[in-house]
């Protein structure tokens, strides 16, 4: 069944969100190329990428449950690439800790004023609050798995 929405206003957010991601991406390329020295990676790149792969995830999350009943076929693959997701959501708040953190400095960075408490702990609780997701609905064995190859036509 046709939607009713045009493709163009349909989920504005999630393409609004796609779009600043590519021009993210082409910044970063061509100061890259350019060798500028402020576009090495950092924490507040990472903190940024991981809410929004979270963000994602938790998208895939309800998608993956809307589809179960009526699309069990279609449903495994998004729950493929659901675990695919934490996957690399895990990655990258593991590179985050990796990275040396910001200047100590007491005048840049005052915890206690921020509510949700020290920048280093939210990505931590946000990671947290998405595991508990993967761990209801995965296996640790799911979660080594190497990637499922593609078993579908493309229709068109």
């Amino acid at each position: 069944m046709p939607s009713a929405i045009p493709i163009a206003d349909a989920h504005p957010y999630l393409r609004a969100a796609t779009a600043g991601i590519r021009h993210h991406t082409r910044t970063v390329a061509r100061a890259a190329q350019t060798a500028e020295p402020d576009t090495a990676v950092d924490r507040v790149h990472l903190d940024v990428l991981h809410a929004h792969l979270t963000s994602l995830h938790q998208l895939l999350h309800h998608l993956t449950e809307t589809a179960r009943p009526p699309h069990p076929a279609a449903s495994r693959h998004l729950a493929t690439a659901h675990t695919r997701l934490w996957q690399a959501t895990a990655a990258v708040h593991d590179a985050f800790h990796l990275l040396p953190a910001a200047s100590t400095d007491a005048t840049e960075c005052q915890p206690e004023r921020l509510p949700e408490g020290p920048p280093v702990l939210t990505i931590c609780q946000r990671h947290l609050a998405a595991g508990h997701v993967v761990r209801r609905k995965t296996t640790p064995s799911d979660l080594k798995a190497p990637l499922h190859s593609h078993t579908t036509t493309c229709s068109q």
